[in-house]
């Protein structure tokens, strides 16, 4: 009995040990993998990258749209609509000079901004989509299922960069 007993303790402390071996390796491993993917999957572009990336987008979505002389101002307006806003620096002082109840309206007069943007972008893409063909708007509402506001701008999920 004594034998058998020093046979599991030999074998569970074997266990044991490796079990934190390896853990320990996992662990070294598990620490540098996220910055190695980090840095595959999400880096960060510049402004003008991001400018380029977009007008790659739009010129793409333009050929596959198939985009007729007579559609042309709708798309021109439609793509202007989506440009990404201008960014307003915030002056956290500022912010946190004020009362709850005032930072909380200057909360919804943001909002109220920003639904108003995106209603006039919705005028311009209703009117765009009322002069496309049958075969373009189903092609329009593949790709748009594909796509997201991002940024602001008609950004691909997929692509969107940090920043």
């Amino acid at each position: 009995m004594k034998t058998y007993r020093k046979h599991l303790l030999a074998a569970l402390s074997a266990l044991t040990l490796g079990a934190a071996a390896l853990g320990a390796h996992a662990q070294t491993t598990d620490q540098a993998a996220p910055q190695a993917r980090h840095g595959m999957q999400h880096q960060t572009l510049t402004p003008e990258q991001r400018a380029q990336l977009r007008a790659q987008r739009v010129a793409k979505l333009h050929d596959e749209l198939k985009i007729t002389p007579a559609q042309e101002n709708a798309w021109n307006a439609f793509v202007a609509s989506m440009q990404p806003p201008t960014r307003q620096s915030h002056d956290r002082a500022a912010w946190a000079n004020l009362t709850a109840p005032e930072r909380m309206a200057k909360m919804i007069e943001l909002q109220k901004q920003r639904t108003a943007a995106l209603e006039q972008r919705q005028g311009a893409l209703t009117t765009f989509y009322s002069v496309l063909s049958a075969d373009q708007k189903k092609t329009f509402d593949e790709k748009a299922a594909r796509f997201g506001h991002g940024h602001g701008g008609w950004q691909h999920r997929g692509h969107t960069a940090q920043g």
